[in-house]
């Protein structure tokens, strides 16, 4: 049976790291994206080794590509501090707004894989 692909943006970050951890424990493909602007690799190094983590160090507010099928995309790339809102407002607001427009504009018009949740 084939892996069920997901998308997880601010893969690097708190929560993304923690989703990673879980989806792969759930049998999950994951695909981590990440800048890396507040994200840590650390959050996510112990992932590098499995097959089933794929990793792109992206800017989720340009065109995105990733190879093959999604099922799923969690978007969760975004500055969390109130520090990071004051040393870089306008990514923020870019990661919010840009980000979504073009992690669900992508996913619409993606191939999936069929078959049930």
């Amino acid at each position: 049976m084939e892996r069920k692909r997901v998308l997880i943006t601010g893969a690097a970050g708190f929560l993304g790291s923690h989703l990673c951890d879980r989806f792969i424990k759930e049998g999950y493909h994951v695909i981590g994206m990440d800048n890396l602007i507040t994200g840590d690799l650390a959050n996510i190094q112990h992932l590098f080794k499995l097959e089933q983590f794929e990793f792109y160090h992206h800017d989720v507010t340009k065109f995105i590509h990733v190879p093959g099928n999604l099922d799923y995309i969690l978007h969760f790339a975004s500055p969390a501090s109130p520090i990071d809102y004051l040393k870089i407002p306008i990514q923020t607001l870019k990661v919010g707004a840009m980000g979504t427009h073009t992690a669900t504009r992508w996913f619409i018009r993606k191939p999936r894989n069929t078959g049930e949740m």
